[in-house]
């Protein structure tokens, strides 16, 4: 693993988040991060099994880079995507769920829910979220999103996402919106193949990329591993610069950090070294790599320089708006609303909404 960059005061970290393998780091897992440098850090059920443990976690990550503000992420959505489970964390509603619900009690309940999602995360260390989901299902699109999904209306989901953002920026943990510039339509599940959408750019413009352009002013984003034949008929939007530049930046208008999803799921093809490169070659700003396996990421960090000036800037921005003193906040009585206003959404196995055909 090479390492060009002189001393710890001159160097920036690499375009990196990764992954470890379990509840603590391995020595050899605290050399190798201390050589590569990765920018920071994304956390999975393997390493979350109780406050004082994942805190510690957290901060032997940290101290593996010598950088105190390194990002630490985690998918904490509610519902099935959840890393901090039960008991020692409280269980969450699924976006569908929250969505059940009518205005403007789905509203409170979207900003209720991130903000004592904050909490949770604040506690431990844990300063991004990635979450909320902005994808638009369609009827017959694969399982992968579903319930995750706030429905298939693109104003009210934005409506709700922005909610939800705002619940977490309360709360001093940057939101994550995904999976940009959408995933509603996939057919297959992006972490075993690579869908293929046929959509004309239109309707893709009117429903799929509006609850983003919406939100374009959030801190961060997270790309979708699929083909808009439209846009690029023959590279996926992570390894798209014309999906990147003419539709995530331009006209969507997004300006904040844009980070890959898992760089290792099936819907890519090429080595981890090869994807590292293309995805960063077409502008996402940092690769995400999750599984924690050592000969993955030694070739991951060989394909990744530092991070760019422009990319800098924009985690720079994010990291400042995260430190904006959070709202006073009474968690109980925050718990005691949403159970209120949840009492009567439906339970985690329906779906309410009706997506489009």
């Amino acid at each position: 693993m090479r390492d060009e960059r002189k001393g710890p005061g001159d160097r920036l970290p690499r375009a990196l988040v990764l992954g470890c393998a379990g509840e603590r780091l391995t020595a050899e897992e605290r050399r190798f991060f201390a050589a590569a440098d990765p920018l920071g850090f994304v956390l999975f059920r393997r390493n979350c099994r109780a406050r004082d443990q994942l805190r510690a976690l957290v901060d032997e990550l940290r101290a593996s880079v010598g950088r105190a503000d390194a990002p630490v992420l985690v998918d904490q959505e509610g519902g099935r995507v959840a890393r901090l489970q039960p008991p020692e964390w409280r269980r969450y509603p699924a976006a569908a769920q929250i969505a059940a619900l009518p205005d403007p009690l789905a509203l409170e309940a979207a900003r209720l829910d991130a903000r004592l999602i904050a909490g949770d995360l604040a506690e431990i260390g844990i300063t991004v979220d990635a979450a909320p989901v902005l994808d638009l299902p369609i009827r017959d699109a694969d399982p992968v999103i579903g319930d995750r999904a706030f429905g298939d209306d693109p104003a009210r989901v934005a409506r709700l996402a922005a909610a939800f953002c705002e619940g977490l920026l309360a709360g001093g943990v940057l939101p994550v919106i995904k999976h940009i510039p959408g995933h509603g339509r996939a057919r297959v599940d992006s972490h075993r193949a690579c869908p293929r959408v046929e959509a004309d750019h239109a309707s893709l413009a009117q429903n799929d990329f509006a609850p983003f352009r919406v939100l374009s002013a959030m801190p961060w984003a997270m790309t979708a591993h699929i083909v808009y034949a439209a846009i690029d008929d023959a590279a996926p939007a992570t390894f798209s610069r014309r999906v990147i530049d003419t539709i995530i930046r331009g006209e969507i208008g997004f300006g904040g950090v844009l980070v890959s999803d898992d760089i290792a799921m099936g819907a890519l093809d090429g080595s981890p070294g090869e994807r590292t490169r293309r995805a960063l070659e077409a502008g996402v700003d940092l690769v995400l790599h999750c599984n924690g396996v050592m000969a993955e990421m030694a070739e991951i960090v060989d394909a990744a320089p530092p991070i760019s000036p422009a990319a800098g800037q924009r985690i720079a921005h994010g990291e400042a708006r995260r430190l904006l003193t959070p709202e006073d906040f009474d968690r109980r009585v925050a718990e005691l609303r949403l159970a209120e206003l949840m009492a009567g959404a439906p339970g985690p196995g329906a779906d309410p909404t009706q997506p489009r055909a």
